[in-house]
């Protein structure tokens, strides 16, 4: 079993993560091997209330699927496209599986587009989704706008078309993100997969955002969760309060939970006073999901 004192490198070396452990970690950073997961909050800039035990869980999760003979990653690119765009190699899903024929989450980290957080800010919700039966993808996309875009077009393709393979049913899905991740999902969610070079698939049933200062409302939003803190230096509450309003004033449901005192970055709020707030979150996408 990994512990709070395993080192980053181990991690990655891992015989059962063979071909993807180092995708675990964010590859845009420099991460010192000798690092360990008690102290992985060092290098996740701009993210607070990162918990090590939470670390560790999901982390053991992985190890305990693969150990099992449990296909936890997939790439979304072929070996050519890879070989065309090197950047490639750093994207795929991982997948942490629910129950069969369940519907589906994909979780977007944050980080800027200048890394993939997903240590914080996908693999902890798309564990807590997949333990409520939901099966759940955390992506790790290339840290630039428009291709992290392309990425998440792609994976929501790639879900589509392998629906049979993974057990999943692709009827209302939901797009979920932090920070940069939260911009990814609602993007998606507003101008479709064909606005980023896929084909067009369905539109998600709800787009769950978490601290993220997006302003823009096109008037095609699908229903959208938003929560963020008070004391959030890089994402103003204001401006995400104001979103949410253009959207219910266009007619879609939309909620959003202000957490007083809380900076950027809470991911799963444990122990604070937004705990709870994915519960609230998947109360909505249900809500919203077409029978």
């Amino acid at each position: 079993m990994f512990t709070q004192n395993t080192k980053v490198a181990d991690v990655i070396g891992y015989e059962n993560f063979r071909g993807f452990g180092r995708l675990i970690f964010p590859v845009d950073r420099n991460v010192d091997g000798n690092l360990t997961l008690k102290n992985l909050g060092d290098i996740l800039i701009w993210y607070s209330h990162v918990k090590p035990q939470t670390t560790v869980e999901f982390v053991n999760c992985m190890k305990e699927k693969a150990d099992a003979g449990e296909k936890i990653f997939y790439d979304i690119y072929t070996d050519a496209e890879k070989i065309s765009d090197p950047r490639k190699r750093n994207t795929g899903l991982f997948f942490f599986r629910g129950e069969p024929g369940a519907q589906f989450a994909i979780c977007n980290a944050g980080g800027g587009f200048y890394y993939v957080g997903a240590m914080h800010d996908s693999f902890p919700h798309a564990l807590y989704l997949s333990r409520k039966g939901y099966n759940a993808f955390a992506l790790i996309y290339r840290p630039d706008a428009q291709t992290a875009c392309e990425d998440l077009a792609r994976a929501i393709a790639f879900i589509h078309e392998h629906a049979a393979e993974l057990q999943v049913d692709v009827k209302n899905y939901s797009l979920w993100g932090g920070s940069a991740g939260a911009r990814m999902a609602a993007w998606l969610g507003s101008f479709g997969t064909e606005h980023f070079g896929e084909k067009k698939y369905p539109r998600p049933a709800a787009v769950v955002m978490q601290y993220t200062g997006l302003s823009e409302v096109c008037g095609n939003e699908p229903p959208t969760y938003n929560c963020v803190g008070t004391s959030d230096g890089i994402a103003s509450w204001r401006t995400m309060e104001r979103r949410i309003k253009k959207i219910r004033a266009n007619g879609t449901n939309a909620e959003i939970e202000i957490f007083n005192g809380l900076p950027h970055g809470f991911g799963l709020g444990e122990g604070t006073v937004a705990q709870g707030w994915i519960d609230r979150a998947v109360t909505f996408w249900q809500k919203n999901s077409r029978r």
